[in-house]
């Protein structure tokens, strides 16, 4: 720290780093679920920003409740997955938190959020890159990994380090 700055001055001059938090929820087959947002082509997983002053796993709690609007608690955490800047957006960390098993009793309470999501779908993990942009494809393939091995990855760009 520069001596010469006060604590406020300095955490001015900290990077900011946009932080993500989502869900992996499977089926008893174990497959991932995946939802189809109304406003891009490809799917994504549960899950988005995390507010200012809200922790990453309030964030996911958060966000299944908007978009899923299920009721839950979050189990450990999968991984964390650091994404340098591109064009437009700076340095992001993504949070991803184990869902666990949705089995019928709770898929019937699932109410997909209208103006966001257009419709759910579980899918082998094996086959969401058809379905995933490649990053995001990597990070889960990653993290269902590390849920079978009992495990917690960091991961860089969605590969494990």
């Amino acid at each position: 720290m520069d001596v010469q700055l006060n604590p406020e001055e300095y955490e001015r001059t900290l990077p900011r780093k946009r932080v993500a938090a989502g869900v992996l929820f499977f089926d008893p087959q174990g497959r991932v679920l995946l939802v189809d947002p109304v406003y891009k082509p490809l799917w994504e997983i549960p899950g988005g920003a995390v507010e200012r002053d809200e922790s990453p796993r309030a964030g996911a709690v958060r966000e299944v409740k908007e978009e899923l609007g299920l009721e839950w608690n979050p189990g450990r955490l999968l991984g964390v997955d650091w994404r340098g800047p591109r064009p437009g957006r700076s340095e992001g960390l993504v949070y991803l938190f184990d869902g666990g098993v949705l089995g019928e009793d709770r898929l019937a309470g699932v109410r997909l959020q209208a103006e966001e999501l257009g419709a759910m779908e579980f899918v082998a993990v094996d086959q969401i890159r058809e379905r995933l942009v490649e990053r995001l494809a990597l990070r889960v393939e990653a993290c269902a990994r590390a849920r079978e091995q009992g495990l917690t990855v960091y991961l860089e760009y969605g590969l494990p380090v």
